[in-house]
C-alpha cells in the first residue's frame, strides 16, 4: 500500500469516525509500511496506539481491506521505531494505557477484534480520593474488592448522581488490583461498550468469542449500567454474563445513577440479581467533605502555581456556594488558579467572585418554597392545606417544621419570608421550628433520614 493509497483510506475514514475523530486519533496515525499482511504505523505515543487499536482498529483494517490492500493485521510503532509489543488478549484490559505498549490488532482473533476495555484514568486512585461522611461506605467496600480476595458480597453496586465519585472508585479498583493482583484479569467497561460490542459480535457472527471473553474474567466491572435500560438483546446477554461469572465466584462491581429499583426499563430479573449484593448509596456531598476536596487539590495546585496566595475564607466560600457537583467544585478552582496566575492576583473572595461568577449563578439554589411544601406533605402523607394551616397536632406540625427547616436550607428566603408562606406565621415561629428539627435530626434516626431523603429528591 502506498502513501497515497492511505490517504484515500484515511478520506473513507473521515466519513465514518466524523471530524472530531479523525482530528485526535486517526490523523497522528503515519503509515509506515505493509509486509506480509501486516500494517505497520507509527504513533506519538503508547497511549494513542492503545487507544485507537481498542476503539477504531477494526475500523481502519475494514477500510484497508475495502480498498484492495492484503491485510490481516495491524500493529503500531511507539515512537522509537521499536514495534509494540502485542497486548495480552484481555490479563491487562485494567492497565493504564500510559504504561503499556500498543496493542495488535488482528483480523483473524476474535478476541483482539471485541476487545473492550475502556482506558483507566491515573488521576483516579484510592490515594486520591477523599473520603468523608457522604461516601466512606462506598470506599470501604471498594477497597475490600480492590484487595482481591474472597468478598461477601457480590456484586458491589455503586450509585449517585453526577460528580459524586462513582468512576473514580471504580478505576481505583482498577489500579489497585492491578497493582496487588496482576494475576487476575480485570475488565472494566462502560455499559455503552459493552452494548457495542455484544452488537458488533453480533453483526461478524461471533458470539461464542463474546461470551468466552466476557466469561473469562475474573472481576468484571461496568460504568453507567441504566445505559442498556431498555435494550432488549443487551439486556439478555448481560443478564447471562451476570449469572455465569457470579456462578464461577468472579466478582462484579455495577455502577448506575440511581438505585437498581429506580432504573426504568431495566427488566426486573436484572433489578433482582443487582439488588442480591451490596448497595451503596453515594450520597450528595456535605459542607466539610467538599472542603477537604478542595484542600486535598490546591496542593496539587500550588505544586503548578508555587508563588501564588490564597486568602483565608476563598475555599470555605467555594465549599459552601458549589455545592451539587465535585467536577464543578475541581474545575472552578483549577480556574481559579490559573486565572490569578496569568493576571498576576492574590486569589482573593472578590477574586474568585468575578472568575467564578457564571459557575456561582448556575450553581445557586433554585429550589422554591412551593416546591419543597409539595415534596415534603407527599413524603408525609398530609394535605398541604393541613401542613400550612393552623392545626397545631403533632400530625401535621412536625412536617410542618421538617419544611421550614429544608426551606432554610435549601432556598435564600428570609424567615419572615419563609413564615409568611407558611400561613402568615411569624419568623420565630420559623426559627424555633427550624432549631427544633437541628436538634431532633441528631437524637431522631427516622427524622435524619426523612431529611435525606427529601434533600435528594429536591436536588435531584
Amino acid at each position: 500500500m502506498t502513501q497515497e493509497e492511505w490517504g484515500q483510506v484515511q478520506q473513507a475514514l473521515l466519513k465514518t469516525v466524523g471530524k472530531n475523530n479523525f482530528t485526535n486519533w486517526i490523523e497522528p496515525l503515519t503509515f509506515d509500511n505493509l509486509t506480509d499482511g501486516v500494517a505497520t504505523f507509527q504513533v506519538p505515543t503508547s497511549f494513542l496506539g492503545n487507544y485507537v487499536s481498542q476503539n477504531f482498529g477494526d475500523v481502519i483494517l475494514y477500510q484497508m481491506s475495502a480498498s484492495g490492500a492484503d491485510v490481516r493485521r495491524i500493529r503500531f510503532r511507539v515512537g522509537t521505531g521499536q514495534a509494540a509489543a502485542p497486548a495480552k488478549p484481555a490479563a491487562n484490559n485494567g492497565t493504564a494505557p500510559a504504561q503499556t505498549a500498543a496493542p495488535a490488532v488482528t483480523a483473524n482473533a476474535a478476541r483482539d477484534d471485541i476487545l473492550p476495555a475502556a482506558p483507566l484514568d491515573p488521576r483516579f486512585t484510592f490515594d486520591s480520593f477523599v473520603v468523608g461522611k457522604p461516601n466512606e461506605l462506598a470506599h470501604a467496600a471498594a477497597k475490600r474488592v480492590a484487595e482481591g480476595g474472597p468478598v461477601t458480597f457480590n456484586p458491589l453496586f455503586l450509585y449517585g448522581g453526577v460528580g459524586l465519585g462513582k468512576t473514580h472508585l471504580m478505576h481505583a479498583i482498577a489500579h489497585e488490583l492491578q497493582a496487588r493482583r496482576p494475576d487476575l484479569n480485570v475488565l472494566y467497561l462502560s455499559a455503552e461498550q459493552f452494548m457495542y460490542r455484544f452488537v458488533q459480535a453480533l453483526r461478524d457472527r461471533k458470539m461464542m468469542d463474546f461470551k468466552e471473553l466476557f466469561r473469562s474474567v475474573d472481576v468484571l466491572m461496568v460504568d453507567d449500567v441504566q445505559f442498556i435500560a431498555g435494550k432488549d438483546s443487551t439486556q439478555e446477554e448481560f443478564f447471562h454474563t451476570f449469572n455465569a461469572l457470579v456462578d464461577q465466584n468472579r466478582q462484579i462491581v455495577i455502577s448506575a445513577d440511581r438505585a437498581p429499583g429506580e432504573i426504568k426499563d431495566l427488566e426486573d430479573r436484572i433489578k433482582s440479581r443487582l439488588q442480591c449484593g451490596l448497595v451503596v448509596d453515594l450520597h450528595p456531598t456535605d459542607y466539610e467533605l467538599r472542603l477537604g476536596i478542595l484542600q486535598s487539590k490546591v496542593d496539587i495546585q500550588r505544586a503548578q502555581y508555587p508563588d501564588l496566595v490564597l486568602a483565608d475564607g476563598v475555599l470555605e466560600f467555594l465549599a459552601h456556594r458549589i455545592s451539587t457537583n465535585v467536577r464543578v467544585l475541581e474545575g472552578a478552582l483549577t480556574r481559579l488558579f490559573a486565572f490569578a496566575s496569568l493576571v498576576g492576583r492574590e486569589i482573593t473572595l472578590e477574586l474568585a467572585q468575578d472568575c467564578l461568577a457564571d459557575i456561582l449563578r448556575a450553581s445557586e439554589r433554585k429550589i422554591t418554597v412551593e416546591e419543597i411544601q409539595r415534596k415534603v406533605s407527599e413524603h408525609y402523607n398530609i394535605r398541604l392545606s393541613d401542613m400550612i394551616g393552623p392545626k397545631r397536632v403533632r400530625t401535621f406540625a412536625r412536617p410542618r417544621q421538617v419544611a421550614m427547616y429544608l426551606c432554610k436550607q435549601l432556598t435564600s428566603r428570609s424567615l419572615p419570608e419563609i413564615g409568611r408562606r407558611f400561613g402568615g406565621r411569624d419568623h420565630t415561629t420559623v426559627m424555633h421550628g427550624v432549631r427544633r428539627i437541628e436538634e431532633l435530626r441528631s437524637q431522631d434516626a427516622q427524622i435524619e433520614e426523612d431529611i435525606e431523603l427529601l434533600r435528594r429528591a429536591l436536588e435531584a
